[in-house]
């Protein structure tokens, strides 16, 4: 037969799950400011005449702003008070 092996449950270390969720109320709001920015940047582009300056030139620079600014900060954005309570592993 085979032997069992015992693990002590008091030497495990518990791990924080990496599907949790670290998203707050910040990230939602910067989320929310890059969407109404993105609707703002569609807005100006479908004005007419298809000439206008603000369609050709000031549009695409508020969206390239919601896209590459905006967004990421909203994706990348962490406290760093919640980084210190994440490790030390006090939830």
């Amino acid at each position: 037969m085979a032997k069992k092996i015992v693990k002590n449950k008091k030497n495990l270390k518990v791990l924080p799950s990496p599907f949790k969720n670290y998203w707050t109320k910040q990230n939602y709001y910067i989320l929310g400011f890059g969407i109404f920015t993105v609707i703002i940047g569609f807005i100006l582009m479908s004005q007419s005449p298809w000439d206008n300056p603000l369609s050709l030139s000031v549009s695409p620079v508020v969206l390239l702003f919601a896209y590459i600014v905006v967004f990421p900060i909203a994706i990348l954005y962490k406290r760093k008070n919640s980084s210190v309570e994440d490790v030390s592993g006090k939830d």
